[in-house]
């Protein structure tokens, strides 16, 4: 297990319930060391995409002390229509940047940079509409990354991808979050993407009970011990 000495996401004892009382975390603890890429593993139900929605902010949570991100968050989305809101590529992956009101020069080297490092500077011209699931995905990934965040939060985003699809992009994000030095957090459901990261935790009923080394999690995971 890979010592948490310098954690870029810290949960201590984290609870979630919905309006309707179901309780989704329950005391849920967790530490991501900075500067590597962890997933978050678990069957359907288990409280994965809703926690990492809690680190985005993009749910309530009633105790902030129980979540401390360091830094920029970058979140993507299972479905990548759920993301991408502008008709072009480099314009989708410019629009957070304008409206921060960065100059026309910095908007731009910073899109063409992530463009490249998700090998898709060649369309940044290109109609969204006009582009493969996996390659909406990068976009999504792209855009995260202009924004120079600091942590990236990615849920299931190989859900809706075919398997070359899927291993392309995981090894893509791997190679991403090591060069630039981000710490990763990412959701799924799919084992053989535990190959690709340092560590993995793994999730039953909103608590975490088992955290470090991926093939034995993925073991535990096969042999029904959850």
């Amino acid at each position: 297990m890979t010592a948490s000495i310098d954690p870029a996401i810290t949960v201590r004892d984290l609870n979630f319930q919905w309006p309707d009382g179901k309780t989704v975390l329950d005391c849920c603890s967790l530490d991501v060391p900075r500067g590597e890429f962890w997933m978050l593993l678990g069957t359907n139900g288990c409280g994965k995409s809703t926690l990492l929605r809690l680190l985005a902010g993009l749910l309530p949570l009633a105790d902030r002390e129980a979540v401390q991100v360091s830094g920029r968050v970058g979140f993507v989305f299972q479905n990548p229509d759920h993301q991408l809101v502008m008709p072009t590529v480099g314009a989708d992956v410019a629009f957070g940047l304008v409206e921060q009101g960065l100059s026309y020069r910095e908007v731009r080297d910073r899109v063409e940079d992530a463009l490249a490092l998700v090998n898709l500077a060649h369309l940044i011209e290109r109609p969204i509409y006009a582009l493969s699931g996996g390659q909406k995905q990068r976009v999504a990934i792209a855009g995260a990354i202009a924004q120079h965040c600091d942590v990236l939060l990615l849920d299931e985003p190989t859900a809706l991808l075919d398997p070359e699809g899927q291993i392309d992009l995981v090894e893509r994000v791997r190679d991403i979050v090591h060069d630039r030095g981000m710490t990763a957090l990412w959701v799924t459901h799919r084992l053989d993407e535990l190959n690709y990261c340092n560590g993995a935790f793994l999730l039953e009923n909103g608590q975490t009970v088992d955290r470090g080394d991926p093939e034995r999690l993925k073991a535990r995971f096969l042999q029904g011990q959850i």
